[in-house]
């Protein structure tokens, strides 16, 4: 599946084709990084340009924020020639991380995630990878289950009345990998790049949870 929507097609100059294929040989080898060093799953996603996704659809509700297609999944512990075969499938789609396997994630603003990231940090927490998307949200990467605890654990925590601008992200939902770009916006970055120690077990939320509640009511999403 290639990008079939006008304005969407690679740029004919020669000087554009390389750096395309450049940019298509580094997809690969990113997303082989993920399956292979990190042990993640991958799917492949849509892009999108000036509000139009790449999967064709004019009223597609999640302009390039979507898998293209769910059950196009890569395998934790693919190699780079498996990457290079499925990839070749979906030209120039953005790298979807799928949550609910290796890890869920809490999702707060930027803002406040960098706080509590420096706090947790200096505190000495063990901590996951923790990505910043275009949105201006940071998403920390924390132990499967953590979407169906949240309320429990809010609860427990004496945070179940506040107005908190924190949610779990679980199994159903998908992230944007760096280096992709997402929804046309720019691209995802990591505000902590995984390691080999908390790829496969990132901390358990219950962990972070303080730090991030309270960043998330004193700094809520403007």
């Amino acid at each position: 599946m290639g990008f079939t929507i006008g304005g969407m097609r690679e740029m004919r100059s020669g000087t554009r084709r390389r750096g395309r294929a450049t940019g298509r040989a580094s997809d690969r080898t990113t997303v082989a990084e993920f399956t292979g060093l990190w042990g993640w799953d991958v799917v492949p996603g849509a892009r999108a340009l000036s509000g139009v996704c790449s999967c064709g659809k004019a009223d597609c509700p999640a302009p390039g924020a979507h898998p293209l297609d769910p059950t196009a999944l890569v395998p934790a512990g693919a190699t780079l020639d498996e990457v290079t075969a499925a990839w070749a499938q979906f030209p120039g789609a953005a790298v979807l991380l799928p949550v609910g396997r290796a890890f869920d994630v809490l999702d707060v603003p930027e803002a406040a995630g960098r706080r509590a990231l420096t706090r947790l940090e200096r505190m000495g927490v063990p901590l996951g990878p923790v990505i910043a998307t275009p949105e201006g949200r940071a998403h920390f990467f924390v132990a499967p289950g953590a979407a169906a605890e949240l309320p429990t654990l809010l609860y427990r925590m004496g945070w179940d009345g506040a107005s908190l601008d924190l949610r779990a992200l679980g199994t159903g939902a998908h992230v944007t990998a760096p280096p992709s770009d997402r929804a046309g916006l720019g691209a995802a970055t990591w505000l902590r790049a995984p390691s080999l120690d908390t790829a496969t077990q990132p901390p358990q939320a219950r962990l972070l949870l303080g730090a991030l509640a309270y960043a998330a009511h004193r700094w809520p999403c403007a």
